[in-house]
């Protein structure tokens, strides 16, 4: 696997990893099961760029990056600026019917994206704070798409949830790990979980390896600063 540094990623983004995040990080990596690490961390992947015309795309993008930057701290002081535009609307995966979609069919709105495995402890952890992140500040502006990237079929990551009773996040899926192979080769994920922050063009406004709470006071004032810089707003 890729090990991330604590000050650079790869493409020169400024990381902020507090000690206890990269901690909890290799903790929940070591406690994943062995199958699944091996094809998240062994498997290729096609890169999501779209290319210098599908970036030009981006121009909102430095408008969030500069309304949310005060904000990364806290229970957020590991989300980092993109530096570079990055149009991530061809990302494909399944929602919850099975059928084939992209990012651009979630519809033009904030996302905040986040892979995570059933083998994967901090995820797990994750799921609750993600469902309330998305009761308490989803709807026509901004949505938490949380993507499966268990390999197989829909029933174990559908169980998973139903046994811990989170039902208030919409069901997406991608049992070919393409959507976390595809983000590695961008510099944009190194392990599980990763969540990154879209525009509604689908550019990547900022990025975190790791976990976070997203129910916290600090995670709601990222997403409402986010939500305030939108155009219009």
């Amino acid at each position: 696997m890729d090990n991330p540094s604590p000050d650079k990623n790869e493409k020169g983004s400024a990381r902020r990893w507090p000690l206890t995040i990269g901690v909890f990080v290799a903790l929940g990596l070591v406690a994943g099961a062995a199958i699944g690490a091996a094809r998240i961390y062994g498997s290729g992947g096609a890169s999501v760029h779209a290319g210098q015309a599908a970036n030009a795309q981006c121009t909102a993008t430095a408008a969030y990056q500069t309304a949310i930057d005060p904000l990364l701290a806290g229970d957020m002081a590991a989300m980092a600026i993109r530096d570079e535009p990055e149009n991530l609307s061809a990302l494909a995966f399944n929602d919850n019917a099975g059928t084939p979609i992209t990012l651009a069919d979630t519809g033009k709105k904030l996302r905040l994206i986040n892979l995570w495995a059933t083998w994967c402890a901090p995820c797990r952890e994750e799921m609750p704070w993600l469902e309330t992140l998305q009761q308490e500040r989803g709807g026509e502006g901004f949505e938490v798409v949380a993507i499966s990237v268990d390999g197989g079929s829909d029933d174990k990551p559908r169980a998973f949830l139903d046994e811990i009773g989170v039902d208030g996040l919409a069901f997406y899926h991608d049992p070919t790990i393409g959507v976390f192979n595809a983000l590695k080769r961008d510099g944009l994920a190194f392990g599980l979980p990763v969540t990154l922050l879209v525009d509604e063009a689908g550019c990547v406004i900022a990025n975190m390896n790791g976990p976070a709470h997203w129910s916290s006071p600090d995670a709601f004032a990222l997403i409402d600063g986010a939500l305030a810089a939108r155009p219009g707003s």
